[in-house]
């Protein structure tokens, strides 16, 4: 596990082909082992792998998910705040457990956040994938996970680059 923290990066260059069904599978698989609240499964996620979706999921919000269009697999979580208090979280968790699934099987991924992010002036990033996606409102969409064949390499950070200045260590 501790490789695949140091080495897994956001990569938001894609190659141009498709993930495998058995890729699919996994991923799928992972997403749904996530752990959740209470096991409330309270997410929810939407696996995009057509073109115009995704080009239009791209659009979500100005800036920083451009990425989306050339990933061949966009998984959008949503969280239903219906089935729990903690869905931001449980989805979050599912987001970084499916990247690093991803990662191990030597794919790429980035997150996109879509949570608490504008679309445009007349609404948010949430309600506009909703729309898209013709998924129920009282879902709201946490992030898009981008994955894919990496078409870039970006080494792990290096150990004195992590901040251990931020690790408080009380004894007893």
């Amino acid at each position: 596990m501790i490789e695949l923290l140091r080495t897994r990066r956001s990569i938001r260059a894609f190659e141009d082909r498709p993930l495998s069904p058995d890729q699919i599978a996994l991923l799928e698989e992972a997403l749904l082992r996530s752990p959740t609240s209470r096991n409330s499964r309270s997410w929810r996620f939407v696996l995009v792998q057509d073109v115009p979706t995704r080009q239009a999921l791209a659009k979500a919000k100005p800036g920083g998910g451009k990425f989306l269009a050339d990933a061949p697999l966009n998984i959008v979580i949503c969280g239903d705040p219906e089935l729990s208090d903690v869905t931001v979280e449980d989805c979050a968790i599912a987001g970084m457990v499916v990247q690093l699934q991803a990662h191990a099987m030597g794919l790429g991924s980035c997150w996109a956040q879509i949570r608490n992010r504008r679309h445009d002036a007349k609404g948010d990033a949430s309600s506009f994938v909703l729309r898209l996606l013709r998924l129920p409102t009282r879902l709201e969409v946490v992030a898009i996970i981008a994955v894919g064949h990496p078409a870039e390499q970006k080494p792990g950070w290096p150990a004195e680059q992590l901040g251990y200045d931020r690790l408080d260590r009380l004894k007893g």
